[in-house]
């Protein structure tokens, strides 16, 4: 089995980066400075074929899914959602999946022939809302590619089958991505030829609409990729047994049909990177073993130049496929700028060898991979690195990205979090993209940007300064109420402090920090009030005559009460990261809990501070409900380190040095460690699923330290107290004091009530 060494040493450096330069410029703990402004690099314009592009920003194709009409028309919301980012400043915007396989993938298309995916290939009455978006981005002096998906096949859902009736395609009999068990049949050349004319006339009626050029998806594992990549295609017989003729003869009758001037852009990554990913071991896992002769880096290129010749004028470059989901979809705690090194590698080559597009200039680079710190950015074009930066989350975040950096008002940009709750995992669930830390991001059809101000301005006391207290406290403030900010300790932040300590959480430190500024800027407002070490009980807040209350005081830490207790020293995960001294001399930890706390509270204790951690989870699956990219970048790396995890465990007391479990020891217990396949949705029944068995045995862990990372209750007591005894005419309830959820409830909450209230 082959590897690559450059793709071997980022994928290993991609654990363990903060324990080496956690400051270095590109990459590791980035903050939003700017100490580069102005940027000149960013905001110079660029060519792409005949079309200027006035910089070098471009908005990464962040899925349009569940934005648009069941016809596949795009609907008022998707516009608006586009134009906002179009207003904001973004040079080239591109545009989600949009299938031109319906009728050959079953995959993209839904019962009834309806569609989750917006659609150019279904009829005239779809034109309008793409002339629409183009001509509503032209408005702000930007353009707009359409990105154009020859299908999912093995990545698209198995439903199918249930629904239609109908087997998942692939390039090969391949394993289906969600359910392995499932097999992909392949698809016939004759279908492939269909799909290769569709993209002839998707291209030829984009260009129609006024979209200024097509983007191809070939990365991740879909199905232009299944074809262009000898891991998943190995076909004997046929044309297309030549795994680089799809992909070269889909560009040349896009090139046909649209003429020499029309830009096209191709999405891919250098190396699947599942080899270097999952070794030796790991690729002998069922859903793997077929896909160990993936591309090298040297015919990735070699692929790519052929692609320049029929017709693509520029690329955007990374690593990975969902097999290894967090590659292509960073979460929090890949480091900044994470694949710069891969845009360098192939524009290097490209400069090498002279290779320039039909148009006769060279083909840009477009490096990806949280890109969104200005300084880092303007860095690495600077550095020649890349020839455009594309951004996706950050412009979700904060659409307005572009225009404060431009401003040089780099600390009012918005931070993504990088949690990728709203982005990816709404629409996993059945909604459409959103943002964790932008309530209005996909909500722009509904949510005005400019409230309208309410007649009556109201006096308003805030219980609470975690992320839903001063995202509220901000938010009415600016619709003019008089607001006063109530917290019990000496500290801005709530839980966020706690989730903020891990250095592999320094995009959550980013966002404690914009919150925290925003209240500082705050105070000179003399409507706003803030009252630190303050605790509000119901007579003091009786006493103070609010016209209204907000309560977001939080939750409540379970406390588990185990046999034994007195003979174990331990502590809330919450507190010991908070305060790091309280670990003492400890070397054995056991943490009680395997949700995104407990895990992430084991990487820091393993990586950070060298513990031999163990963790114990009574579900079968650790993390449950976490976006798929970022559960499985903890479970790979803590793996990688000697993280012990147990799933379907039991904590049944303690000893001295030591903590009793029951450990379920059955053949089909999930793999705790599994992290190329996701958790499916609590909707879906997967009926090839095997049940955990019976057996079990009881064994003790030897501890110097028990952690206790098992959640939270909401703290429901402050507001029931206070509307029983009156203490405002209004009061509500919002954030974790409501229900125990994450940043992108909090600030929904927050802003809707904000603008309601």
């Amino acid at each position: 089995m082959k590897t690559d060494p450059i793709v071997q040493e980022l994928v290993d450096s991609y654990g363990n980066w903060m324990q080496k330069e956690s400051k270095r410029p590109c990459g590791g703990a980035a903050g939003m400075t700017r100490e580069l402004y102005p940027y000149n690099s960013i905001f110079s314009p660029i060519q792409i074929n005949r079309l200027t592009i006035k910089n070098r920003v471009v908005m990464a194709p962040m899925g349009n899914l569940d934005m648009c009409e069941e016809t596949g028309r795009p609907s008022n919301k998707m516009i608006q959602y586009f134009l906002a980012r179009a207003k904001g400043g973004v040079g080239l915007i591109t545009t989600g999946l949009i299938p031109i396989s319906h009728g050959i993938d079953p995959t993209v298309t839904e019962m009834g022939q309806l569609s989750y995916f917006p659609r150019i290939d279904r009829s005239r009455t779809v034109f309008a809302g793409w002339r629409d978006l183009a001509q509503g981005c032209h408005s702000y002096g930007n353009r707009i590619f359409i990105q154009l998906t020859a299908g999912l096949g093995r990545v698209g859902s198995p439903e199918c089958l249930i629904n239609s009736a109908k087997f998942p395609v692939s390039a090969s009999i391949n394993p289906n991505f969600y359910i392995s068990a499932i097999p992909c049949m392949p698809i016939s050349d004759g279908k492939l030829r269909r799909i290769i004319k569709n993209a002839g006339q998707a291209a030829a009626d984009a260009q129609f609409a006024g979209i200024d050029g097509v983007y191809l998806h070939g990365h991740e594992g879909y199905l232009l990729e299944q074809l262009s990549n000898r891991a998943f295609n190995r076909r004997k017989l046929g044309k297309y047994a030549d795994w680089q003729r799809f992909g070269v003869d889909m560009v040349r009758d896009i090139r046909h049909r649209a003429g020499p001037h029309f830009p096209i852009m191709y999405r891919i990554d250098l190396s699947l990177a599942l080899n270097e990913t999952y070794g030796e071991e790991g690729m002998q896992e069922k859903a793997l073993k077929k896909f160990k002769n993936g591309r090298s880096i040297a015919e990735t290129l070699d692929y790519m130049e052929n692609l320049v010749k029929a017709g693509v004028d520029i690329f955007d470059v990374d690593l990975g496929c969902y097999d290894n989901w967090w590659l292509p979809h960073p979460p929090a705690g890949m480091p900044a700028g994470c694949f710069l090194d891969i845009s360098k590698f192939a524009k290097e080559h490209f400069a090498r060898k002279n290779i320039r597009s039909n148009a006769g200039i060279p083909v840009p680079i477009v490096a990806v991979g949280k890109l969104g710190y200005p300084d880092l950015a303007e860095q690495a074009l600077r550095d020649g690195k890349c020839d455009m930066v594309m951004l996706g989350r950050p412009l979700l975040a904060d659409p307005e990205w572009c225009s404060k950096a431009y401003r040089g008002e780099v600390e009012k940009i918005r931070p993504c979090i990088g949690c990728q709750e709203g982005c990816i995992n709404e629409f996993v669930d059945g909604g459409h993209p959103q943002c964790a830390v932008n309530p209005r991001s996909g909500n722009e059809d509904i949510l005005p940007e400019r409230p309208a101000k309410p007649d009556l301005k109201k006096r308003i006391g805030v219980v609470g300064a975690g992320p839903a207290g001063m995202s509220f406290a901000l938010e009415a403030l600016k619709q003019g109420h008089q607001v006063e900010l109530i917290e019990k300790t000496g500290e801005l932040g709530g839980k966020m402090i706690s989730g903020a300590v891990p250095k592999i959480k320094y995009d959550f430190g980013n966002y404690l920090q914009y919150l925290r500024n925003g209240i500082g800027a705050a105070k000179a407002d003399k409507n706003f009030k803030l009252l630190l070490n303050t605790a509000a009980d119901i007579p003091w807040l009786k006493g103070q005559n609010y016209d209204a209350l907000v309560f977001a005081n939080g939750t409540l830490n379970l406390e588990p009460r185990f046999e034994g207790a007195e003979k174990m020293r331990s502590l809330q995960a919450t507190d010991l990261l908070v305060n790091p001294e309280l670990l003492q001399n400890a070397k054995k930890v056991v943490i009680i809990g395997g949700g995104v706390v407990g895990c992430e509270t084991a990487y820091c204790l393993r990586y950070e501070h060298g513990c031999e951690v163990t963790i114990v989870e009574m579900l079968p699956y650790l993390m449950d409900g976490a976006c798929t990219a970022n559960r499985a970048y903890l479970l790979y790396y803590m793996k990688k380190a000697g993280v012990t995890i147990h799933n379907c465990a039991k904590v049944l007391g303690f000893e001295q040095g030591g903590v009793k479990v029951n450990l379920n020891i059955s053949k089909t217990k999930p793999n705790p460690y599994n992290c190329w396949q996701p958790i499916l949705p609590k909707n879906i029944e997967n009926p090839l699923a095997k049940k955990p068995g019976p057996e079990n045995r009881n064994e003790t862990i030897p501890a110097d330290l028990a952690v206790f990372a098992m959640g939270g209750r909401a703290d429901l007591a402050p507001f029931l107290e206070a509307q029983a005894a009156h203490a405002a005419p209004e009061i509500y309830n919002i954030g974790d004091s409501f229900a125990g959820g994450k940043v992108l409830e909090a600030t929904r909450a927050a802003y809707n009530l904000a603008c309601k209230i």
